[in-house]
């Protein structure tokens, strides 16, 4: 997974502040595109100069008032499934970066292994080194996740560059700060939803969403898609992985909606209390 994290990367402050987290105040090896080791992220900003970066997009002639500032840095997390060697996904992200930005845009990466998945911050400077300013579009991050798939499969790391949907996920990813609260069971966004569910459920049944027909008709096309693989495999004689493609798609997960995911837990939940608990009184 490549993740771009997008709040508090267009002023120097804030920057720093993302510098330190990823290097845990001093606690974890921050790596340089030149291959300086760091603890202290301070040298690093000001090598970099991001204040006239700052300065320079403030008296941008083309910037209108009110119009958020352009990005000083990107804030890129790769991340792979627990069980990932780390030391094989770091070496990854660092042929990734190398081959990618060196000679253009400086960055600065650490490796995370207090989750159970292994992960990478990368702190990539928006401008070049000749002036030229990077700009990460969904199809950037397409392309990226397929090179970082080629590079963790070179070190024998079995990956893959599969989009969601081809999965067959249907569930929009949250941002890093929603997942993460959510983990913690803090989160603000999640409880909110849950009790608007709770109400509509109280009410006698949800309330269908507009995306959901979409949903549908994407699943069927993916259906379809998996189901035309299978048949070519058979065509070539690989009966075995024909098999196990028309199962894959037989048995993708059905494609649910947030509120309609919410809405199973909390009905799974209410069956799995005790009888006295649900009614209110001692059997």
């Amino acid at each position: 997974m490549i993740k771009v994290l997008s709040r508090g990367a267009n002023n120097p402050k804030a920057v720093g502040k993302h510098l330190e987290y990823i290097g845990r105040k001093g606690e974890v090896e921050l790596e340089t595109d030149t291959g300086d080791k760091l603890h202290d992220a301070k040298e690093l900003l000001d090598d970099w100069d991001l204040d006239l970066d700052e300065y320079r997009s403030r008296t941008d002639l083309t910037a209108t008032d009110g119009k958020q500032q352009p990005r000083l840095v990107h804030k890129v997390l790769f991340s792979m499934p627990a069980g990932t060697p780390p030391d094989k996904v770091l070496t990854a992200v660092k042929n990734f970066c190398r081959e990618e930005f060196a000679l253009k845009h400086r960055y600065v990466m650490a490796l995370h292994t207090d989750e159970p998945h292994p992960h990478v911050h990368v702190v990539i400077k928006a401008m070049s080194e000749h002036c030229e300013r990077l700009n990460i579009r969904k199809a950037t991050l397409r392309q990226w996740r397929a090179d970082f798939a080629r590079h963790l499969r070179a070190l024998g790391v079995p990956a893959n560059a599969t989009q969601r949907y081809v999965r067959g996920e249907t569930r929009t990813p949250k941002s890093n700060g929603i997942y993460r609260a959510s983990l913690r069971g803090h989160s603000t966004h999640i409880r909110a939803r849950t009790e608007a569910v709770a109400i509509e459920l109280a009410k006698g049944g949800l309330r269908v969403e507009p995306g959901k027909a979409a949903m549908i008709r994407t699943r069927s096309e993916i259906h379809r898609a998996w189901s035309m693989v299978a048949d070519m495999l058979v065509r070539e004689r690989r009966p075995d992985l024909a098999d196990q493609v028309r199962h894959f798609a037989d048995h993708m997960t059905p494609p649910l909606t947030e509120k309609e995911v919410i809405a199973t837990d909390l009905l799974q939940h209410a069956q799995r209390r005790p009888v006295r608990e649900r009614d209110g009184r001692h059997l």
